[in-house]
């Protein structure tokens, strides 16, 4: 592989999945509201901060992404259709889609509701951060702070401060810092071993919670790194001849997982009325990619897009091959689930922790 196509890799990073399916609105107690959701973190979520980001390779703005999104409109959502940000305001009753706050179209309305600050690329540690041109964490804290001061301007201290205090935020990060910066790149490898790279990883994420508990935020979720070592990507570069799962990528994200578990349970100890939830995305996911006949899926081991092997972002494009049913695939490219993995995994997923945010 030409150095040019191993640096556009490091750049990128893992993990969106969509689906034209929709989730059944979950049912919450009288006395429960959640007003808005509010998503950081990296392409699992994004929903198209990255657009006029012409800095990073990190986009998907352009056929054959969003192919089965509202239309076939590429909005650089990094997958064919609906992402997680999408998939739990769904859920939840309060849009159909959650917006990127960086979206030139947005309205006063969508602000009220909930906006989405991640950028595909980015990750807990800041070298992801820069090596892939994406929006930092500290670059989407900036973002919140705005979007604060605009919310006050549109209805008011009072509701500004409820709004914060009830609504659900989200934080999914760490899948570009073990599989570009540390396993990839080796731009971390000669610095750290795993433990403490991934105790790098969490001193970043508690930091990051902290701050945005201190602008308001009181309903945080944060989601587990999933098993990238399984993505198509990694098994074409680590996993041999047979294309198996890169077991110490795996075995790293599941170190990450226990800590940041553990961190999670300290700060909703430390600070006051805070629901900090740790989101278990590995197991489910895990026993998706292991079982994937069971869930209706033919193919595991590659993706929708090209030959499925690699081809993610600009190697996924209108030139690309394209699988005949998308639904039979995991994987829509060769870092990021299909739509229909999305919609299985995530009801299961909001069900099970929804109660912890009450």
């Amino acid at each position: 592989m030409c150095t040019l196509m191993i640096y556009f890799f490091i750049l990128l990073g893992v993990v969106s999945y969509t689906t034209k399916a929709s989730l059944a609105t979950i049912e919450l107690p009288p006395n429960v509201s959640f007003p808005a959701v509010f998503v950081f973190g990296d392409s699992i979520m994004d929903t198209g901060n990255n657009n006029n980001n012409m800095k990073t390779y990190a986009r998907c703005n352009f056929l054959p992404y969003g192919k089965d999104f509202n239309g076939g409109i590429p909005t650089g959502r990094f997958c064919n259709g609906k992402v997680p940000s999408d998939y739990i305001v769904e859920a939840l009753g309060i849009k159909e889609f959650l917006p990127a706050y960086l979206d030139p179209n947005i309205q006063p309305s969508d602000l009220v509701t909930g906006v989405c600050f991640a950028s595909g690329g980015s990750g807990y540690d800041p070298l992801t951060s820069k090596s892939a041109s994406a929006i930092s964490l500290s670059g989407q804290i900036i973002l919140f702070k705005e979007y604060i001061g605009k919310l006050k301007g549109i209805v008011g201290e009072g509701r500004k401060n409820f709004i914060l205090a009830n609504s659900v935020f989200l934080v999914v990060q760490g899948s570009n810092d073990i599989s570009n910066t540390y396993f990839l790149s080796h731009l971390r490898e000669l610095q750290y071993d795993v433990p403490s790279y991934t105790d790098l990883m969490l001193a970043s994420a508690s930091n990051f919670l902290k701050e945005i508990y201190q602008l308001g935020a009181r309903r945080i979720g944060v989601l587990s790194i999933p098993p990238i070592g399984c993505v198509p990507f990694q098994r074409t570069v680590v996993g041999g001849i047979e294309r198996k799962c890169a077991e110490k990528i795996n075995d790293a994200c599941k170190l990450f997982n226990t800590k940041l578990s553990k961190e999670l349970s300290s700060l909703n100890r430390n600070l006051p009325n805070t629901r900090m939830v740790y989101l278990d995305v590995y197991y489910p996911l895990l026993d998706i990619i292991l079982n994937y006949q069971n869930y209706g899926y033919k193919v595991v081991d590659k993706g929708c897009c090209g030959t499925g092997a690699v081809e993610v972002a600009v190697l996924c494009n209108q030139f690309a091959t394209q699988c005949e049913d998308v639904r039979d695939y995991v994987f829509w490219d060769s870092f990021h689930p299909s739509e229909s993995v999305y919609s299985k995994l995530l009801n299961p997923l909001l069900r099970k922790y929804i109660h912890q945010f009450f």
